[in-house]
Parts: structure tokens; sequence; C-alpha cells
């Protein structure tokens, strides 16, 4: 017997239905927040459900080229150090450079793309990658839709 289907087994024993729905509409929720996000950076919103597209038009947005999508198969590099920092500069592109939206984007990262993508207060500023971003001197607060 696979581990596959004694977790599947364990979590619908546990969970019965519902996890499916709840997984559902979080798969649901994604897809909604990056579409979003996409036509808010000017990107065709249909990407967002395309697999390797989506990945594509991600790093456009933030201003990488689409070879950078080799960069995320490194071992701990890719993990570890390239992810985190494609979201950071995702915050950056949408004019978002507190620590605690950094933070957040890492914690909260589908529900922090939902709020970027539904917000009416966030624009998209362009790339950031490869532009040095000068301090911002104000005070700036997150936004929470």
């Amino acid at each position: 017997m696979s581990i596959l289907s004694n977790t599947y087994g364990f979590l619908y024993g546990k969970f019965g239905d519902s996890m499916f729905y709840i997984l559902g509409f979080m798969l649901l929720l994604s897809v909604v927040a990056q579409w979003r996000l996409y036509e808010k950076a000017g990107q065709p919103g249909i990407a967002a459900i395309v697999p390797v597209w989506n990945v594509i038009i991600f790093l456009k947005i933030i201003g990488r080229p689409a070879s950078h999508i080799f960069l995320f198969f490194i071992p701990v590099y890719g993990q570890l150090y390239l992810i985190p920092k494609v979201w950071v500069e995702l915050c950056q592109s949408f004019g978002k450079r507190t620590m605690l939206d950094y933070v957040l984007v890492m914690i909260l990262n589908g529900l922090y793309i939902f709020n970027l993508g539904m917000s009416y207060d966030t624009e998209y500023l362009g790339p950031v990658y490869g532009k040095h971003i000068p301090e911002d001197k104000r005070h700036t607060s997150p936004s929470m839709a």
C-alpha cells in the first residue's frame, strides 16, 4: 500500500467530504486572486490557469527574464532564496515596501496575493528586478482590504 493511499484514507476518515470542499474553495480563491493580479499588471488573466505560462507571466510582472524559471529547480537556492525574493519583488512591484508587507507575503502568501489583486487602492507600479528602489521616508501602512 502506498503512502499516498494511506494519507488519503487518513484524511478522508478524519474530515470526510468537507476536506474536498475546502480544498476546492481554496483552489478557486487562488485562481481568482492570481487572475486579478495578472489583469491588474496588464497581463492576460487566462495565464493564471495555464501551468508553465503562469510562472513566465509572473516573472514578467516583476521584470525577471523567462529563463529564470529554471533557477527555481536548483534545490536549496530555488526554494529557500529565490521564491521568497520573488515574492518580495512582487510586493515592491505593487508599491508595498514595508517589512510588514514582506512578512505577510511570506506567511500568508495566497491571502496576500488575493489582497493585492482585489484591493482598489493597490496599483501596479512596474517591474522592479534589477532596479534600485529608493527608501520611502514617509510611513506607509500595509493595505488590508
